[in-house]
This record gives C-alpha cells, sequence and structure tokens, in this order.
C-alpha cells in the first residue's frame, strides 16, 4: 500500500516539467578526442570507453585553472574541459565560508537543479561549522546554452556528448578543489545529489584530497538509471530500437560509478549511502547493489535509507531529515 502511494505521488511530481523535449539520438563520435577509427561509431565509442577506463587517471587529468574570480560569494573560473558551448565553458560556484577548522564540503546538486537549488543545504552545512562551495554542473543554470530550457545537453541520447559533460564535471570538481586548498583548507569532503551523486563518487576514486564522499541516491550503472527511471523516459524514447542496453551500458562505463570501486579500495576514504525505499528514478536493486558492492569489497560506509522516493526526498519532511543524517555525517567523519 504505502509502495502504491509513493508511486503515485513520484509520477505526479515527475510530470510537473512540462518542457521535456525527446531529443534525436547521435552517437557523437565528434564529442570524444580523437585518435580512434570512426568507420563505426558504436565500434568507435565502445574502444573509446575501454581506454577511458583502463587510463582513467590520465582520462580525468587536467590543465591548473589560472582565472580564478570570486565577487562576493560568486566563484567563478574557465572549465578545464572546453567544449563547443562558450557559456558552459565558464564554472559558477556559490562559496559559504564559515569558522570550519579547514574542512569545506564541495556540492552538487542534482539534474536539471536551478541556480538556488541546494542553497539550503549549504547553509545547513555551515551550521554545522563546515564550508561549503555548491559547484553548477555543466549546462545547468548560468552555464546553459541559449537554446536550452533544461540542461539536456549533460545527458541525452547523444552518448559522446554525455561522456563529455560527465568527464567535464569531474574535471571542473578537481579544479575547484585546487581553489578551496589554496584558501587554506586542509580536510574535503564531497557531496553529489542524483547525477551529482555519480559525479561526486567519480571524483573522490581521482582525487586523494577527498576522504569523506556522501552519495545521495545510487546506482551501480548510468545507463540503466536512464533506461529504467521515470526521470528519463523521454531519453529512453529515442534510444529504443537505436542501441542495446548492453551497448549502451559499456559505452557509459567510464562515467558509471561501478568500475570505480576497487579505486577507493584501500584509500580509507569513508562513504555515506543514502537511498530512497521507494525510488522510481534510482531503481532499489542498483541501489543494493552498491551496497553490496562496498561491504564485499571491504570498503568503509554507512547507508541511510529514506522511507520515500525520489522526488519526495527532496519535499518536506523527508529533506530536513535528509539534510540533518547528510550533514552530521559529514560533521563526525571530516
Amino acid at each position: 500500500m504505502l509502495s502504491r502511494f509513493f508511486f503515485l505521488w513520484e509520477q505526479s511530481l515527475s510530470r510537473r516539467d512540462t518542457n521535456r523535449k525527446v531529443r534525436e539520438f547521435e552517437w557523437g563520435v565528434e564529442f570524444v578526442p580523437n585518435g580512434i577509427p570512426q568507420k563505426d561509431p558504436r565500434l568507435c565509442l565502445l574502444e573509446f570507453s575501454r581506454r577511458a577506463l583502463a587510463e582513467s587517471d590520465a582520462y580525468h587529468s587536467y590543465e591548473k585553472v589560472r582565472d580564478w574570480k570570486l565577487r562576493g560569494n560568486h566563484l567563478t573560473f574557465t572549465s578545464p574541459l572546453r567544449t563547443r558551448y562558450p557559456r558552459n565553458n565558464t564554472v559558477h560556484g556559490r562559496y559559504f565560508p564559515t569558522d570550519s577548522d579547514g574542512r569545506v564540503v564541495l556540492v552538487l546538486p542534482q539534474w536539471n537543479c536551478d541556480a538556488q537549488g541546494h542553497m539550503s543545504l549549504c547553509r545547513m552545512l555551515n551550521l554545522f561549522g563546515l564550508s561549503a562551495l555548491r559547484l553548477s554542473l555543466p549546462y545547468h543554470d548560468l552555464r546553459m546554452p541559449d537554446e536550452l530550457v533544461r540542461a539536456d545537453y549533460m545527458l541525452s541520447p547523444n552518448l559522446g556528448r554525455t561522456l563529455q559533460a560527465v568527464r567535464q564535471a569531474v574535471i571542473d570538481c578537481k579544479a575547484a578543489l585546487d581553489w578551496l586548498e589554496g584558501q587554506g583548507y586542509r580536510k574535503f569532503a564531497i557531496l553529489g545529489t542524483s547525477i551529482g551523486s555519480c559525479v561526486a563518487l567519480i571524483t573522490a576514486a581521482h582525487d586523494e584530497r577527498l576522504t569523506v564522499h556522501v552519495q545521495n541516491h545510487i546506482s551501480s550503472y548510468f545507463a540503466d538509471v536512464v533506461w529504467r527511471g521515470i526521470s528519463t523516459r523521454h531519453v529512453r524514447v529515442a534510444l529504443e530500437g537505436r542501441i542495446t542496453l548492453e551497448d549502451l551500458r559499456k559505452i557509459w562505463l567510464p562515467i558509471s560509478p561501478k568500475p570505480y570501486f576497487k579505486k577507493l579500495k584501500g584509500t580509507n576514504k569513508q562513504a555515506l549511502l543514502v537511498h530512497a525505499l521507494y525510488d522510481y528514478s534510482f531503481p532499489p536493486d542498483l541501489s543494493q547493489e552498491v551496497v553490496r558492492d562496498f561491504r564485499d569489497l571491504g570498503l568503509r560506509h554507512s547507508t541511510f535509507a529514506l522511507r520515500c522516493g525520489h522526488y519526495t526526498s527532496g519535499v518536506f519532511p523527508f529533506n530536513v531529515v535528509l539534510g540533518y543524517a547528510m550533514c552530521r555525517y559529514i560533521r563526525q567523519t571530516l
């Protein structure tokens, strides 16, 4: 009965956005680095993803940023990974400093979050004695190209551009940590929600400065969430008949959390894995797979199960309970 209640509530909340657009399926080979023959775009992307995983440290490497600008609490810098969309190439952050004993949290919002999203969470982190930097994801809010009304270029049926967008997000996070380190911070955590959770885990696996990471909504595979979740039904419409889930999973493996779990082994990093029991965007079986993998690999972690759904986790009182749990965890472990 409770499951049915949340299903109907989640469906209702997911349909509030009336500007979803079914875009064309595109391989998007032009968005991945050159050097791989492009006669067959499917094989090209499969090979690219294989190499990206095999050389993931190099894949997420970058040139240091030199053009930091802080005006009030608004931080900007040029993304080390340039895209063909000039507006997207300027990274925007909102800085929330406090007396934190050298501790700071990098905060990554969810897909299609507006410019005000997660500001309250950053203020709550301040109340817990933690400084925060809220970072805009690629193609979101102030980074959104003029032709968009949603952050469709971050996650879309253009496979190569989606690969590039998540890679850019990870690199932007590492660059933001450089700036925070330059401000004198010594202890670093990262907190990501939904697609931000995926970015946060990949960043944690590729940056030794991060000792605590909070994954708010978890899944083993990027492709499976897109294929099965109610938030991405319009994306699946474009994918079906053009690519199998198996191939999509392989192509999007470099932007999936699962391949990087083993990189966390032996690092002593601590994770909070948050999942909702009635989540129809991040199906619970995919969340449970993450929890099992962390347990089997002996990774240090805690779990927090919300008795609500994906969208309802942002609704009172669930959002307050969730925010408190995440802030308390970081304060205790960082």
